[in-house]
């Protein structure tokens, strides 16, 4: 352990222990899964990310050795646990200098921010000079003057290679391809037996996978329209899934990514105008419907449903504001005589 200490300590990394685990120290070989708990701190003690409390989730890392993580001293500490350990490491810039646009991205998972989002075709560097800002105001801070940071880590499982189903993320280019129409399939089950949040997390799992590999490839050559034809299909089926969620400006969002680039989709339109029409854009609404029947006239029933509910729901609003302000302002009352004693 000393000689260990040693080894962390030339290579600017200090380790205190608080609290020993249990058992030997695994051997750690690549493609071994581990599970653990973080804490990220400043020097001065000021928390920056906590995953036990992270986006109200209490959600552990999870890490596969070998997959060339962007921050490399996460697996570099972990293989120096054992199961059940809690330790603070103290790290050097030189392995910290990532963490801005590592927590980022943690950030966004938490929130359950869609896989679209913040994403170009660069990589992640070129993003950071892009927007000038990471969308928050501490990663900013932290990134315009890079510090040592102090992970306090609690290992919580140990995982060998083959003893785990990969997760998407960890998967090579092929068994992506081949696992995304499985996690197509669990979603709409899952969606038809009314799991509606666990069917999101399928179709997100297997949006985010796709535009993972549709980055790989340049805008309009063929093999990067062969994946954007997959991934409509899931995003529609994800915008679905947010409608009944009441999320109505992401599938606003997502339904106009989709027609820009097909005019002629129906469902997107469809799904926008009742998103539309949720948040009171009317004109909106009108429009994509409109756009619906010259598409698909034999809609013309669902769509005149669909009016129909909106201009009721436009009708009570209307009402309800009128007896709000109906007394505030009444003319007929005689005004305040001001008296002298």
């Amino acid at each position: 352990m000393e000689e260990e200490a040693r080894k962390l300590f030339e290579e600017g990394i200090r380790k205190k222990l608080i609290s020993p685990g249990k058992g030997e120290l695994s051997s750690f070989p690549n493609g071994t899964k581990v599970v653990f708990h973080y804490r990220t701190s400043l020097l001065d003690g000021t928390v920056l990310d906590d995953s036990r409390t992270m986006g109200g989730r209490n959600k552990p890392m999870e890490l596969i050795l070998g997959k060339k993580f962007k921050l490399a001293v996460w697996e570099r500490v972990v293989i120096t646990m054992k199961k059940g350990e809690i330790a603070e490491f103290t790290c050097d810039i030189k392995h910290t200098s990532l963490y801005p646009l590592v927590s980022q991205s943690l950030r966004n998972i938490s929130a359950g921010k869609d896989p679209l989002e913040g994403q170009r075709h660069c990589c992640g560097i070129a993003q950071i000079h892009s927007h000038h800002s990471l969308g928050h105001k501490d990663l900013d801070q932290l990134q315009a003057s890079l510090q040592p940071l102090v992970f306090t880590i609690e290992l919580l499982e140990v995982m060998p290679p083959g003893t785990f189903q990969l997760d998407v993320w960890a998967m090579t280019d092929e068994e992506k391809l081949e696992f995304v129409p499985q996690i197509h399939e669990e979603g709409n089950t899952l969606f038809k037996q009314g799991q509606i949040q666990e069917a999101t997390e399928k179709y997100y799992n297997g949006v985010a996978c796709l535009k993972n590999l549709q980055m790989k490839e340049h805008p309009g050559d063929e093999a990067w329209v062969k994946l954007d034809h997959m991934i409509t299909p899931l995003l529609l089926n994800y915008c679905q899934c947010k409608l009944l969620q009441g999320q109505y400006y992401e599938v606003i969002e997502h339904c106009t990514s989709i027609v820009f680039k097909y005019e002629d989709n129906v469902k997107a339109f469809y799904k926008r105008a009742k998103a539309h029409a949720a948040v009171w854009n009317e004109v909106e609404a009108r429009a994509d419907f409109n756009k619906v029947l010259e598409l698909d006239p034999s809609l013309g029933p669902s769509v005149a449903k669909e009016l129909k509910a909106m201009e009721e729901r436009i009708r009570t609003k209307e009402k309800e504001e009128k007896g709000r302000y109906k007394g505030l302002f009444n003319y007929n009352t005689p005004p305040a005589t001001a008296t002298t004693g």
